[in-house]
């Protein structure tokens, strides 16, 4: 049998535990992935009146803080490839009254279909270390924002300390699945974190990722140790004259 494209498989799994993700997210995370999305937040200094993306939504937590953030006068598209996601991300979005400033689109973060200099911000939560290139989607979301907007990953880290990393690597690869086998009944399906970070750059490392596809001022927050990593980048309000400063 052909083995599945990462993408293929990426979309079976997040098929499969779409009613489990919010959930599982706090059991996995204990409950720190919410605080982690305030700073961020936080940091952006969302505006009301802006239009904003949130490209792999999943289920909406993201996109439901940035809908409050930009009020009546903004818009905020939510992008993901799920239908099973979307579906769970409609529901919260309509449970907060939030619909007359969300859509949600099915689509693919490596081709986003949206015209150049459209959105303010675009975010991406817990997603990234899933596409098939990191590169080529961050130049997407580049490609999308305004000059002088910004380009924003919370994800999943690899702490830099090493004995830190090798207790960070046992949870991830020997706990985290079983947790996903207790709570959620799915255990080839958490299997997937801990294989996604294999190969997924260091928080350093995806700094100059986000250099390299011309992001400019990139700001790096860690967040229990380096288990967690925000990254914003901007677009340069001119194409001529960018800084590097990683």
């Amino acid at each position: 049998m052909r083995e599945m494209t990462k993408e293929a498989r990426v979309r079976a799994v997040f098929e499969s535990i779409a009613r489990d993700y919010d959930r599982m997210n706090t059991v996995i995370s204990l409950g720190r992935h919410r605080a982690w999305r305030r700073y961020a937040m936080r940091r952006m200094n969302v505006q009301p009146g802006w239009q904003a993306l949130d490209v792999c939504c999943g289920t909406c937590d993201w996109a439901i803080s940035l809908a409050e953030a930009v009020g009546p006068h903004g818009r905020v598209v939510g992008l993901d490839f799920s239908p099973n996601m979307l579906a769970v991300g409609a529901e919260k979005v309509r449970a907060r009254g939030l619909e007359d400033r969300t859509e949600l689109v099915l689509g693919n973060a490596m081709n986003l279909p949206f015209a150049d200099n459209t959105f303010d911000c675009a975010t991406i939560g817990f997603a990234l270390r899933n596409v098939p290139d990191i590169r080529r989607v961050l130049a997407e979301m580049r490609r999308v924002v305004k000059p002088g907007g910004m380009v924003v990953s919370l994800e999943v880290s690899k702490p830099l300390w090493k004995p830190y990393r090798a207790l960070f690597f046992l949870y991830v690869y020997r706990i985290l699945p079983l947790l996903g086998k207790v709570f959620a009944g799915k255990y080839d399906e958490y299997r997937w974190l801990p294989e996604s970070l294999t190969d997924f750059p260091d928080s350093v490392a995806l700094a100059r990722i986000f250099e390299d596809v011309g992001l400019t001022n990139v700001f790096l927050k860690r967040f229990c140790g380096g288990a967690a990593a925000l990254h914003i980048g901007y677009k340069p309000k001119s194409e001529t004259g960018q800084e590097r400063t990683l």
